[in-house]
C-alpha cells in the first residue's frame, strides 16, 4: 500500500483543514501508534487540527472514520491485483504473481501496521476483524473463482477450490506473515524459491491428471501449440 494513505504526517494538514481527507490522514497515524480503542474523537479532533464541531460535521464516529479508511484499503488492493491479472499467462505464471503480490503485501509496513491494530483491538471490537475481512474477500475471491475456472477447464481437479485457495494462501501467511505479526524473524526462505514452492506445491496437488497419469498442461501452454499447430 502506498504510504501516503495513512501516515503521511508530513504533508501540511492546515492546508486542508476540516476535509476528510485531513482527519482520515490524522487517524490512521493515530490508529496505528495507539491502536483503535485508545483514541478518542477529541484526540482526533487535535491530530487534524480541528474543532470538534467541524470534526462530527465530517464524521459522526470514530468507527465511520475507520470505515472510511477500510474503503481507501479496499482500493489499494484492487490496484495491486489489477484487473486482467488472471489472463496474464498459464496457470504457474498467475499464481506466480498473485504470490508475489500477496509478498510485497507483507513487507507493507502501513499493511502490518494496520493488521496488527486490527488484530490487538478484535477483541474489544470484533467488527474490526470483520470489517477488515470483508475488504480482503474481494481479492480471495478472484483467486477462488480462478481455481474453479481452471477445474471447469480441465486443467485442475480442484473440487474445493475454496479449501485451494486457502492453502495458497496460508503457505505464504506461515513464512513471511505471521512470524513478523508475533514479532519473530521470518522464516530464511527468498522470496522467489517461496513463490516457486507454493504454486509447485498448488499445481502438485490439483493439477488433472492425463490417461497415463501425466499432469495436464496449463492453459497458456494449451494456447501455444493450438497457434503452432495453425
Amino acid at each position: 500500500m502506498d504510504s501516503h494513505r495513512f501516515t503521511e504526517a508530513r504533508a501540511p494538514i492546515a492546508r486542508r483543514a476540516g476535509s476528510r481527507e485531513a482527519i482520515v490522514e490524522a487517524a490512521g497515524r493515530l490508529f496505528l501508534e495507539r491502536g483503535f480503542g485508545a483514541v478518542s474523537m477529541d484526540d482526533l479532533a487535535d491530530a487534524a487540527g480541528l474543532a470538534r464541531r467541524t470534526l462530527y460535521n465530517q464524521f459522526s464516529s470514530k468507527e465511520e472514520i475507520f470505515r472510511d479508511m477500510l474503503g481507501r484499503v479496499a482500493g489499494q488492493l484492487e490496484d495491486r491485483f489489477p484487473s486482467g491479472l488472471e489472463t496474464q499467462g498459464d496457470a504457474e505464471d498467475v499464481l506466480g504473481k498473485i504470490a508475489r503480490i500477496i509478498l510485497d503485501l507483507h513487507t507493507d509496513p502501513d499493511y502490518l501496521g494496520f493488521l496488527r491494530m486490527v488484530v490487538a483491538d478484535a477483541r474489544q471490537f470484533p467488527w474490526l476483524a470483520e470489517a477488515f475481512g470483508a475488504v480482503m474477500e474481494p481479492q480471495i475471491r478472484r483467486l477462488i473463482d480462478y481455481l474453479a475456472h481452471l477445474t471447469a477447464l480441465g486443467l485442475l481437479d480442484c473440487t474445493d477450490p475454496v479449501l485451494a485457495a486457502h492453502q495458497f494462501i496460508g503457505m505464504l501467511n506461515q513464512f513471511s506473515l505471521w512470524p513478523v505479526l508475533v514479532g519473530r524473524a521470518p522464516i530464511p526462505l527468498a522470496p522467489e524459491r517461496l513463490v516457486d514452492e507454493t504454486v509447485r506445491m498448488l499445481l502438485q496437488r490439483y493439477r488433472r491428471k492425463g490417461p497415463n497419469g501425466e499432469a495436464r498442461a496449463s492453459a497458456g501452454r494449451h494456447a501455444k501449440r493450438r497457434r503452432r499447430a495453425g
